[in-house]
């Protein structure tokens, strides 16, 4: 088998519908199935899934997984992973769409270039817009500082997080991708080990391609290839979702920043994730009223 492409469920038929019936569309010219992992969703959408696409469950092509827990997304996508046997495997969204010749375009090119480990295309937003966390920098304190006041400055060497001065159709090796559209090589993931789980969502991410990338592999954006990212979509902005969100951003630079900066550094570092996260909420409570 060549590509296990993984995709999390969580009360999102539609959605999940559609980007299956995206892939079945592309034809893709090599072996794949594809994998449902359902986080414990209690709105019939698993039921539904499997219905729809009995002819493809029943030529494993698809293969359905119901989680009786909801562990998060990093946990989800692990279960899956684990029962892959093919030599990729593909972290797809539940609201994404596959446009065109992607799948293969993407796959001869990480099988081309064996220090490759991992790969991203072009994520483009309804819109027509980039979603600008398809290709990035690491966050750290500087470029966080920039990004989270809205700070400009054209010194890409310092406010460089998103990435804004390099070509979004371009091809060329970056720090990080999304979760949305992220394909690894097995041989990559049995080296660094699987996503953190520590991570419930959000964050999972960046944490893999930080390990991915220490580890001595490069990471490619193809932005010749493009998908569509309805984000957003398969979750609201609650309370749980913001505190996960504030929350992975202090997991990863505790993990990975913390003895690289002084104690003053990571003391101003954590009180802005804390007040950002106040931020926020009051923002959302305003939004709701």
């Amino acid at each position: 088998m060549d590509l296990s492409i993984i995709i999390v469920n969580f009360r999102t038929y539609e959605l999940t519908k559609n980007s299956i019936n995206s892939i079945l569309l592309s034809n893709p010219n090599f072996t794949y199935n594809i994998i449902i992992i359902d986080n414990k969703s209690d709105d019939g959408s698993l039921e539904k899934l499997e219905k729809t696409f009995f002819k493809e469950v029943k030529n494993h092509k698809i293969i359905f997984i119901k989680n009786n827990s909801n562990m998060g997304f990093a946990y989800a996508n692990n279960l899956a992973i684990k029962k892959s046997t093919s030599k990729y495997v593909l972290l797809l969204n539940s609201d994404t769409i596959i446009k065109g010749d992607v799948l293969n375009q993407c796959l001869n090119y990480i099988k081309n270039y064996p220090d490759v480990g991992a790969l991203g295309c072009k994520v483009s937003l309804p819109n027509g817009e980039l979603d600008k966390a398809c290709k990035r920098s690491f966050p750290n304190p500087i470029n966080s500082f920039y990004k989270l006041f809205h700070i400009p400055n054209k010194n890409s060497d310092i406010n460089n997080y998103n990435l804004d001065d390099l070509d979004n159709n371009g091809v060329y090796e970056i720090d990080c991708l999304v979760g949305a559209f992220m394909l690894v090589k097995m041989e990559v993931i049995n080296q660094v080990g699987l996503l953190d789980e520590d991570y419930f969502m959000y964050g999972e991410d960046i944490d893999w391609c930080y390990r991915i990338k220490e580890s001595g592999w490069k990471i490619i954006y193809f932005g010749k290839s493009e998908i569509i990212h309805y984000k957003g979509s398969s979750s609201k902005k609650s309370f749980k979702l913001v505190y996960e969100f504030h929350k992975s951003m202090y997991i990863f630079y505790k993990k990975h920043y913390t003895k690289k900066y002084s104690i003053i550094v990571n003391f101003i570092v954590y009180i802005g994730i804390f007040l950002q996260f106040i931020v926020k909420l009051i923002l959302n409570l305003f939004k709701r009223n």
